[in-house]
């Protein structure tokens, strides 16, 4: 659990507000507030009363002040770009995870990219299996023919069938896997 203290309450109040925020540092603290909370982190935002008029504090407050005059303000352009992909990723990867009727999402439930091959021809080939998109398998949908049944077993033939459950392949899959 963590408590944030602070004395300024209109911030809290725009944090707070169901209106639409306006300013970015808004969106930005409550983005990364329910990114923490994703995360199981608890946080507590809590208002302090001013401590105008305390010496010691006075003095923190006129250091603090300086401090950020004299701070170049400006980040990195790649360090933005990088925190923006994250951002755009995790939302993505919330979408995704949402698609579990999709075929494709048992497949790849990941939204990350598959590591690039040098080789383009292999590359193609292996994301043809990957999402079982090949001549032998859809062939027929080219041509308005019947699915192929699998001679051995009786069954729509699919990539899948060929490389996981065929009896007629145990040989080459005991060999090669």
């Amino acid at each position: 659990m963590f408590i944030i203290y602070t004395d300024s309450l209109s911030v809290l109040k725009s944090l707070d507000s169901v209106h639409d925020h306006t300013h970015p540092l808004v969106f930005s603290v409550l983005d990364i507030l329910e990114t923490l909370d994703s995360q199981g982190f608890i946080i507590y935002l809590c208002w302090i009363p001013s401590h105008v008029g305390i010496f010691g504090n006075e003095q923190a407050d006129k250091a603090a002040k300086s401090a950020t005059l004299s701070i170049n303000g400006t980040v990195p352009v790649s360090d933005l770009k990088k925190h923006i992909q994250l951002l755009l990723y995790a939302k993505w990867q919330e979408q995704w995870n949402v698609e579990t009727g999709n075929k494709l999402h048992a497949l790849k439930p990941t939204v990350q990219s598959w590591p690039s091959l040098k080789n383009r021809k292999t590359d193609t080939i292996l994301t043809r299996l990957r999402v079982g998109h090949t001549r032998f398998t859809h062939r027929h949908l080219l041509l308005g023919e019947q699915a192929p049944m699998c001679s051995q077993c009786n069954c729509t033939m699919s990539v899948h069938h060929i490389l996981s459950e065929c009896s007629n392949f145990n040989s080459q899959r005991l060999r090669f896997f």
